[in-house]
């Protein structure tokens, strides 16, 4: 058996922290898109309600 010498666990944790720091700041750029999406599907569902309110107030003038 081997042992880790306290350079080595030094090393190893190093590498452990950068890959930590990628991932977070992968998770955080997708976080950040993910956000634009929603602001983007909440103002398209916004424009889609207004014409669907539209459409209604006119297919109730046709009929009367």
């Amino acid at each position: 058996m081997t042992e880790d010498t306290d350079k080595d666990i030094i090393a190893k944790q190093k590498k452990q922290i950068e890959y930590m720091q990628l991932k977070c700041r992968q998770a955080g750029k997708a976080i950040l898109d993910l956000e634009g999406q929603k602001v983007g599907l909440k103002k398209d569902i916004d424009r889609l309600s207004e014409e669907n309110d539209n459409l209604r107030t006119m297919l109730k003038g046709t009929n009367e």
